[in-house]
């Protein structure tokens, strides 16, 4: 009764258009005060929260994207793999997946990665003659790539609330993150083949793709360093991300792309993207321990276990109310509310935590193109200028990847 009362409450907030991050808080703070507790404990947890050297790579992370965005470096990128492929039936399709992939080893950002690749993409594909809802879903999909492929931010966010080492995380969403852009290249040369109409690229010469791959190496040298120094031990999360800012910094100013006023404004854009973040990290966090006082997660995960016995269908079910959840709330928000509740019961159930994270990502990749709050949506029609149907339309057949990318995780933890 209590946990209805609670989620109810929640869902009031929120159509009453109440932010996420006050939203939770704000239920958190009440649930407090009425059980009673002494509100000193309020910000004694947001203090805890935030002094977290973890969390630090959130907003150093965000600057990296930043600089690289205000240089222009998803151009490069763009340029060097459509030299390479451009000439391959939908070789305009598999180099803007192929460029989201690189630079969401770069960024760790969804909205980053389809807001940098679209704003190159979408006119060179168009004009080439593709069909414009399938441009914009490509992007849409191809953008929620920089979630999975490390560094990726929910993923930390992930590691910060379990308390799971976040390198191990990173090194888990290579795979799947790989096989995901493998599925949506391969989609982009079916239906080259299948519908047609686009104008091919001429085969590049070597001269030109010399140039297009010497101007995006530093990014990728950049993407490699980043991810290099976690996975060797030798820095960090924090700590790299500290590294590729600065190297970020550096090879922006040597390409002369790097300005002053540049600076200040993906300093800007970081800090509020940065303060969003941490304000839902901080509700999400009064909440959590708001609800774990009145035992919700316990009770919820003994209701699970007591009439779910099998892993498989858990896991089903699980995934059913985060694609549900995914329609109504922004991918971080769903994050920071649901891992607390769910994740108690996955030890009882046998369920990998790491593998959960994962799973997890993939469906919040989902939400990211589904109507009606998918952010990647209104990133590309605000990029490609766009009416939202058109870019829903085109986005469909990737919602169907993602899942059925879901329902094969499920079918993976049955051990079919």
């Amino acid at each position: 009764m209590t946990a209805g009362l609670i989620v109810l409450g929640l869902l009031l907030l929120l159509v009453l258009r109440v932010p996420v991050a006050f939203a939770m808080g704000g239920l958190g703070v009440f649930l407090l005060w009425i059980y009673p507790l002494p509100l000193i404990a309020v910000p004694q947890r947001l203090f805890g929260t935030m002094d977290s050297f973890e969390l630090l790579a959130v907003p150093l992370f965000l600057l990296m994207s930043n600089v690289l965005l205000k240089a222009n470096v998803g151009r490069d990128l763009f340029a060097a793999v459509q030299s390479w492929v451009g000439h391959w039936p939908g070789g305009l399709g598999v180099a803007t997946v192929l460029s989201c992939g690189l630079f969401s080893a770069v960024s760790g950002s969804s909205v980053a990665t389809a807001a940098t690749i679209g704003t190159v993409a979408v006119p060179e594909m168009t004009e080439r003659g593709y069909r414009r809802p399938f441009v914009l879903g490509l992007l849409a999909a191809g953008g929620t790539l920089g979630i999975l492929i490390p560094p990726s931010i929910p993923l930390i966010l992930y590691g910060v609330i379990t308390e799971t080492s976040i390198p191990t995380l990173f090194l888990a969403g290579i795979g799947p993150g790989l096989i995901l852009g493998l599925a949506f290249i391969v989609y982009s040369i079916a239906h080259a083949r299948l519908v047609g109409g686009f104008q091919a690229l001429e085969r590049a010469g070597w001269k030109e793709r010399r140039r297009a791959t010497f101007l995006a190496l530093p990014t990728v040298a950049l993407a490699a360093a980043v991810i290099g120094t976690i996975y060797l031990g030798i820095a960090t999360p924090s700590e790299s991300a500290a590294v590729g800012f600065v190297l970020a910094l550096v090879i922006t100013t040597l390409m002369g792309r790097m300005t002053f006023g540049r600076v200040r404004e993906a300093a800007y854009d970081a800090m509020k993207t940065t303060v969003m973040i941490f304000l839902i990290v901080a509700g999400a966090k009064v909440f959590s321990y708001a609800i774990t006082i009145y035992r919700i997660p316990q009770d919820i995960a003994s209701v699970l276990t007591g009439n779910i016995s099998d892993t498989g269908l858990f896991i089903l079910a699980v995934g059913v109310v985060l694609l549900v959840i995914g329609l109504f709330l922004e991918s971080l928000s769903m994050l920071l509310i649901m891992v607390p509740v769910l994740f108690p019961a996955l030890a009882p159930m046998g369920v990998d935590p790491i593998w959960f994270a994962i799973f997890f990502v993939v469906l919040i990749e989902t939400a990211l193109i589904t109507p009606p709050v998918g952010m990647n949506l209104f990133v590309l029609q605000s990029v490609g200028k766009a009416e939202l149907p058109e870019v829903v339309h085109g986005a469909v057949p990737f919602v169907i990847s993602n899942s059925n990318f879901g329902i094969f995780g499920i079918l993976k933890s049955l051990d079919l």
